[in-house]
């Protein structure tokens, strides 16, 4: 186990990147205004589930291996950026479709598109993040002991960081529902899927051709 001063550091740490927005953070908003509060906190669950595979990369030094080969840290960059810039072109046509008056009413209820398609979307968003393996490749080794098992104390971190980010995205994630206007309104939700539509699409150009 790590010593208590580093653990403190870590989640000091920890607690800034997770109140950070960035593209999870947008991805729990976007689904918990088009499913409800189940498809949010599903969202949430499946990107931090994200971490530990992130953690067990850099215990074994995966995520070194794709910083220093080219090819390889390439393929997951542009697989990332597809993957959000899919999210945002998805977002942009909820906001065009039409939506018949008779379903307006119902449109919280039947927004959803399964707890499975909100975990597995929350997963891939977590994973076809460069930023995130870069981030545990480079930050987590620094709060290690050299003197003790690197894969349990990267688990441990890592399930640190589990508990911060479940706890601000489900927070994040009743607010919206408790937003009557956003969740009864379908022009405020029209509006919501175009700006988080262009910006996942923004940050997937971005990312597409930012030189590492």
């Amino acid at each position: 186990m790590p010593p208590l001063d580093l653990l403190w550091a870590f989640a000091l740490a920890t607690l800034l990147l997770t109140l950070t927005p960035g593209v999870d953070t947008l991805l729990v908003l976007r689904n918990t205004a088009r499913g409800g509060l189940g498809d949010g906190l599903v969202s949430s669950f499946g990107i931090c589930c994200g971490l530990f595979v992130h953690a067990t990369l850099s215990a074994i030094g995966i995520s070194l291996i794709l910083v220093q080969t080219a090819w390889a840290f390439s393929a997951l960059k542009w697989a990332g950026a597809c993957y959000l810039i899919w999210l945002g072109l998805s977002s942009l046509y909820q906001a065009v479709r039409p939506v018949p008056e008779v379903a307006v009413r119902d449109s919280a209820r039947k927004g959803s598109v399964g707890h499975g398609r909100a975990f597995r979307e929350g997963v891939l968003s977590n994973l076809l993040n460069p930023k995130t393996a870069l981030f545990y490749m480079a930050f987590l080794p620094q709060f290690i002991d050299p003197a003790g098992p690197a894969f349990l104390q990267s688990i441990l971190l890592a399930g640190i960081h589990f508990v911060m980010a479940m706890v601000w995205q489900s927070a994040l994630a009743v607010l919206v529902v408790r937003s009557h206007r956003v969740k009864v309104n379908p022009r405020v939700k029209r509006f919501m899927h175009f700006v988080t539509g262009g910006v996942f699409v923004g940050f997937g150009a971005r990312l597409a051709f930012t030189q590492p």
